[in-house]
């Protein structure tokens, strides 16, 4: 079953993780959307800017690729996406938006997207 998933944090750069996790969610057949801060397209997608916090209907995943640091000044925007998950990648563990997410009602998970599609726990 295919999962509408969000990636936030999404490159055009082949050799970051985000752009892997767009690479095998397409393969597997999952829709994205690439939300970011850098202009461009990947897996015929454009990335669209976090800055203008689009409008995406029927989340179902949300996998980030946004340093905590840097993830406070989205937390209204990720959390009113409503996704029914939010992965964590490694390096982007964030307690505070755990809390947040969870108080509304939203599964988080601390795991890494690439691993979770390889064991097919995804």
């Amino acid at each position: 079953m295919s999962k509408k998933t969000v990636i936030i944090g999404a490159t055009t750069n082949p050799s970051r993780y985000a752009y892997f996790a767009a690479e095998r969610l397409t393969n597997a057949g999952h829709e994205i959307v690439p939300i970011g801060i850098k202009k461009g397209e990947v897996f015929g997608e454009e990335i669209l800017d976090i800055r203008k916090s689009p409008q995406v209907e029927d989340v179902e995943t949300i996998t980030l690729y946004l340093g905590a640091r840097h993830q406070p000044e989205y937390y209204d925007y990720i959390l009113n996406l409503n996704p029914k998950r939010i992965i964590f990648n490694p390096g982007t563990e964030n307690p505070e938006l755990v809390k947040l997410a969870n108080t509304k009602g939203i599964e988080t998970e601390n795991a890494c997207t690439l691993v979770m599609l390889g064991s097919g726990v995804y």
